[in-house]
């Protein structure tokens, strides 16, 4: 019997000056760990799954407090390849009032970025999982760690493993030679679930995506709009289950609106809006959305409605935790869920 979910994809170090400070001041540092994969395989661990991690870490201490960290939230890291030169860092300044916020990376040789398909016994480490789940980053590191990753999603299907991808585009990672869209199309196609935000899904689709505008809670959203897109974008991707989109509107640095879509077997499924004022820490929102998704997906198989509100509040929710990875129970999500729930169902009838 199948039991575990696999990730797979770069970790690294995120350093933060305190207070909202800009990078170009201060003296110190607060430093997280996170990566998009290695924040799903976190979200995924705290709600009860039993999740396995594949990454690349340098054989040294770094790697070594890393690896630990993964360990204590209950992430697998047997299957970690040991080796390369280091690990990647980013520094991220944190939005405040009319600044926004800013990323700068230091990731250039990291050992992921030299990862290769050989280092990874695939069979064995999907022999007993449910499902895969990998991103667009991987791949835009470098051609060998593209390799990596799309020979796991090879070997998943093979396998029967359900695949979930998340587009995560990111622009100014692709400098190997290629196109991104002429990696991740074709390996999208060929996935079960595939979540982005709108610019990732007007990219792998080439279609222009409805606007997402809200400025309050009330905002009426184009679903006959979102209905059309995706009925075009399930011709482009006929063996797609699921297709899942985060949708955000930022007032302000500390005002978010969130809201989310699933669309699966012709129909479309949507929730309500979230109104996040203030944002505490918006980075692995995203991240925390897909992994509530997938959990909820194999939690309540077929309650398609319940499986989106799930994942829309655990994403709602990452807004007040610091740090990439979101630390919540699949008891805390539900709790709020449901209050949350409740409190439409009162507003409306008000």
């Amino acid at each position: 019997m199948r039991t575990k979910f696999v990730t797979m994809g770069e970790i690294m170090l995120r350093m933060t000056r305190p207070n909202l400070q800009r990078i170009t001041q201060g003296r110190g540092f607060n430093d997280y760990f996170g990566g998009s994969e290695a924040n799903v395989a976190v979200s995924l661990a705290m709600m009860g799954d039993e999740v396995d991690y594949i990454t690349r870490l340098p054989n040294n201490q770094i790697g070594h407090a890393c690896r630990n960290e993964l360990r204590t939230l209950g992430v697998g890291t047997e299957n970690i390849v040991w080796g390369g030169n280091r690990l990647g860092l980013y520094y991220f300044e944190q939005a405040a009032a009319l600044r926004g916020s800013s990323i700068a990376y230091d990731r250039e040789n990291s050992s992921l970025m030299s990862l290769h398909s050989h280092m990874v016994d695939w069979h064995e480490v999907l022999r007993d999982a449910k499902m895969f789940h990998w991103s667009g980053i991987s791949c835009a590191l470098s051609f060998s760690a593209s390799e990596a990753t799309l020979e796991g999603l090879d070997e998943a299907l093979r396998q029967g493993i359900y695949t979930s991808v998340d587009i995560n585009y990111r622009k100014n990672l692709w400098h190997y030679g290629v196109e991104a869209n002429d990696v991740l199309l074709p390996a999208c196609k060929r996935c079960h679930i595939i979540f982005g935000d709108t610019g990732e899904w007007q990219l792998i689709t080439g279609r222009q995506v409805p606007p997402f505008e809200a400025r309050d809670t009330d905002y009426k959203m184009d679903l006959e709009g979102y209905q059309q897109f995706f009925d075009e974008a399930q011709k482009k991707f006929p063996k797609t289950r699921h297709f899942v989109m985060a949708l955000r509107n930022q007032i302000s640095a500390n005002h978010h609106l969130l809201t989310g879509l699933l669309y699966t077997d012709g129909v479309l499924y949507h929730t309500g809006i979230y109104e996040i004022n203030p944002v505490l820490d918006p980075m692995g929102v995203g991240d925390a959305f897909i992994a509530a998704y997938l959990h909820a997906h194999s939690r309540w198989q077929g309650d398609h409605q319940r499986q989106l509100d799930y994942a829309l509040t655990a994403s709602a929710m990452k807004n007040t935790i610091m740090g990439d990875f979101n630390l919540l129970s699949e008891e805390e999500v539900l709790d709020t869920m449901e209050a949350w729930l409740a409190h439409r169902v009162f507003v409306r009838n008000w």
